[in-house]
């Protein structure tokens, strides 16, 4: 198997874990609020995430000249994303919720396009993002709207869509600021050290909600714990994986796939209905990331885009 087809397979099970995680967090924020459930998950995240570092890089210490890059990223694509993320969750609907997600590709691929000028301006040759890749993330944009925008009828508070739009452009700034990360440092590496820096910048927030907190039962515990070892641990470490080997757009364009999860989890576990129209916005979103992800070969043989 080659390191395409590894990140392949991390970036859809990020996209299942971060899909239902909107399920989880609708169900965590109700006993705890959005900066306190944030700094709970990441606990729990790096409680995890060090295991993993002590197994696979247990030499690889903390680089001064790191700290700038690792910080912002930490604090754009876990504080203040779950600020917004939580928030927003928990004034709208879990599908309303995960709409906002699908304005990332096309915001990512934008802020693409302006550091490859940036970049080609100071001599380096960025990747092309093609006409097709521009067309699948419309496609899939198309489809994220059929899922779930049948049930949206601004049932949430305007607040909501505005805290949700944050999370998108948070994601897209967490992305930028993590990429040149690689050149110099392993995977595990960056989502510790992020996701410590993240924890940091949780914990006045989280001071400011203890008053606020409830007492949780077995299934709030239960969200909880995946939330932060599957979505928070390994799903920042496999999003960073496909971040690597797939570059920032395709990465993003996977990301659309999220409020599918999430509308048909929805249905499963918290009793949504689902319309045919949804259902044809799922192929929709499934066609644009195809049509992104793959290209042909002189051949005439399609291959796995590396972003």
């Amino acid at each position: 198997m080659t390191e395409r087809h590894k990140a392949l397979g991390a970036i859809i099970i990020c996209v299942l874990f971060w899909g239902f995680s909107f399920i989880s967090i609708k169900v965590a924020v109700a006993v705890f609020p959005p900066m306190s459930l944030g700094l709970l998950r990441f606990v729990i995240a790096l409680v995890f995430l060090y295991f993993i570092k002590q197994k696979l890089a247990p030499k690889e210490k903390l680089n001064p000249k790191d700290i700038p890059l690792l910080f912002c990223a930490g604090f754009t694509g876990v504080t203040l994303y779950f600020f917004c993320e939580n928030n927003g969750v928990s004034l709208v609907t879990a599908s309303e919720a995960s709409i906002a997600i699908g304005a990332i590709p096309v915001l990512t691929m934008i802020a693409d396009r302006i550091s490859a000028k940036i970049a080609r301006n100071s001599g380096s040759v960025p990747a092309r993002i093609s006409v097709r890749q521009w067309l699948g993330a419309f496609i899939s944009i198309a489809g994220v709207w059929l899922v779930a925008g049948v049930s949206l009828a601004l049932s949430g508070s305007f607040l909501g869509y505005v805290y949700m739009a944050g999370a998108a452009l948070s994601w897209v700034s967490y992305s930028l600021l993590t990429r040149p990360l690689f050149v110099r440092c392993s995977r595990i590496y960056i989502v510790f050290w992020q996701s410590l820096a993240g924890f940091i910048c949780f914990i006045p927030f989280s001071i400011l909600e203890l008053d606020r907190w409830g007492k949780p039962d077995m299934p709030v515990i239960l969200h909880l714990i995946f939330l932060g070892i599957c979505c928070s641990a390994l799903g920042y470490w496999f999003y960073a994986r496909s971040l690597e080997v797939l570059g920032m757009s395709v990465s993003a364009i996977f990301i659309n796939l999220i409020p599918m999860v999430t509308v048909i989890g929805g249905f499963f576990v918290l009793g949504d209905r689902l319309a045919p129209l949804q259902w044809v916005g799922a192929a929709l979103v499934i066609a644009g990331v195809y049509l992104a992800m793959w290209e042909k070969k002189a051949g005439g043989r399609p291959r796995l885009r590396s972003g």
